[in-house]
């Protein structure tokens, strides 16, 4: 929907409407937009429910998955991770004398976005941005947190009173880039020099419906930031790979897996790999168990050396990273930087972005986890 010349979350309503705002607007708040997790035993049923809501998952993969929980005590630590963000984004904004409040919601879990936006609307706020904790563009990493916003805003009916601007996707902005460039490179001089030669870098990203993926530019954009970061540390040998599958066998998902890429290594030379989780920009449950626990073990049956990089987390470069891109907003005309061919992706999604398949609506059967 528009409002005169305020775009609001729900995006372009046209294929002629414009993708970038030249505006320098005036914002009351940040809202952080993030999927939830379960901070306790209690929760993590009742939050599993949440996430498969609508999608006929049978009770014993979320006993499955549930167990991953309870390997950590059965907290995500993804909540926790976030409001550390926070407080560096918030540092961040006054050390520049930005001052915008921040507010912190989710999709599937407490503080649930729905009862963020209420507080917000509460305290006066007109106008906010919106940084998604994704960086790639898919229906479960993007379109579908849109969609979130726009459902409170309408089950609170307040539309005629606040706006929402999404954040622009980062997947290929130098400060992203760049951080990941420098863990990368830490964990790879780990690697004894003689080993290095033979030490594979695999780049992983959660994987996605192939229904989903048809609809985005996820495969892409990930391919563009894994060769970014290769091409900066001119390594020698690298794949991407994905992980947290969480869909039935039969609905086919993006391929090859982490775990089968791994066997792959010593038939092929390879001594020791590098794991880069591209596609999180946090180190939580996905990365904690499908890498730290299940590809650790993998890797130690094959007899390899393992390194996991880092992602993201509070990485000073990261955090002035989102101040820049909530600049931008506040800036008429600004200077969107962008690394690789594609250039900056738009601050106003398209009508059809990220549409689940070839044009088809998207709906809940094929939600990923970001926890």
């Amino acid at each position: 929907m528009q409002k005169g010349n305020r775009v609001t979350i729900a995006g372009a309503q046209s294929r002629t409407s414009p993708r970038y705002d030249q505006v320098a607007r005036q914002y009351d708040a940040l809202l952080l937009l993030s999927f939830g997790g379960p901070e306790g035993p209690d929760d993590v049923i009742p939050f599993l429910e949440n996430v498969t809501r609508g999608r006929n998952v049978p009770r014993e993969r979320l006993d499955e998955v549930a167990g991953h929980y309870l390997h950590f005590g059965g907290v995500s630590p993804i909540n926790e991770q976030n409001r550390a963000l926070i407080v560096a984004l918030r540092d961040e904004l006054r050390r520049q004398e930005i001052l915008l409040p921040i507010y912190f919601g989710n999709r599937n879990w407490e503080p649930f976005v729905t009862d963020t936006i209420a507080r917000m609307r509460a305290d006066g706020v007109q106008r906010a941005l919106v940084f998604v904790t994704s960086a790639f563009s898919s229906y479960s990493g993007c379109r579908q947190y849109r969609e979130d916003v726009t459902r409170a805003v309408d089950a609170l009916d307040v539309a005629d009173a606040i706006t929402f601007d999404k954040i622009r996707g980062f997947y290929n902005h130098p400060g992203y880039i760049e951080t990941m460039i420098e863990l990368t490179a830490e964990r790879v001089h780990r690697i004894p020099p003689d080993r290095r030669a033979t030490t594979e870098i695999i780049f992983t990203a959660h994987s996605i419906p192939l229904s989903m993926a048809q609809g985005c530019a996820y495969e892409k954009q990930l391919l563009t930031s894994s060769s970014l970061v290769a091409g900066a540390l001119e390594l020698s040998s690298w794949r991407l790979a994905y992980q947290s599958r969480s869909g039935p066998p039969a609905v086919p998902w993006l391929e090859p897996d982490i775990l089968d890429e791994l066997e792959t290594l010593p038939a092929a030379g390879f001594t020791d790999a590098v794991i880069v989780p591209i596609g999180f920009i946090s180190d939580h449950m996905e990365v904690l168990f499908d890498l730290d626990h299940e590809a650790a073990e993998r890797a130690e049956e094959l007899g390899l050396g393992f390194q996991r990089v880092p992602t993201a987390g509070i990485h000073p470069r990261f955090v002035s990273m989102i101040r820049e891109l909530i600049e931008e907003r506040m800036t008429v005309d600004p200077h969107r930087p962008a690394l690789g061919p594609a250039g900056p992706l738009h601050d106003i999604c398209p009508l059809n972005c990220c549409l689940i398949g070839a044009g088809r609506p998207a709906s809940r059967a094929a939600s990923a986890a970001h926890s």
